[in-house]
């Protein structure tokens, strides 16, 4: 196999460097839960996604309790949108935007 065809067969990561994780974030509702339709333009100033990837110094940090999978609340303003895949719904975003992580009461 030639080095082109390998790099074409490999797969591209997203690592977040630093105090950032990598976030897929949640569909647009249109609709909330009581039946109110939302306009396109409406500015959410939260969104939730699922945590694709932590950086190093996330993983080693106790006080950053987010693994990989987590579901998360997170403010927006700060986060880098990836242009990795083309509907745009990853994000590298600062742990200190994450509000919330999602956990089942058990």
């Amino acid at each position: 196999m030639t080095d082109n065809a390998s790099q074409s067969k490999s797969l591209e990561v997203v690592e977040p460097v630093g105090n950032r994780i990598l976030i897929r974030k949640d569909a647009d509702r249109k609709v909330t839960k009581v039946g109110i339709h939302l306009p396109d333009s409406m500015e959410i100033p939260t969104i939730t996604g699922r945590v694709v990837a932590t950086s190093m110094l996330v993983d080693n940090d106790p006080d950053w309790p987010v693994n990989q999978y987590d579901r998360v609340l997170f403010n927006p303003k700060h986060a880098i949108p990836v242009d990795f895949e083309g509907d745009n719904r990853l994000f590298v975003v600062p742990i200190e935007d994450v509000v919330a992580v999602f956990r089942r009461d058990v």
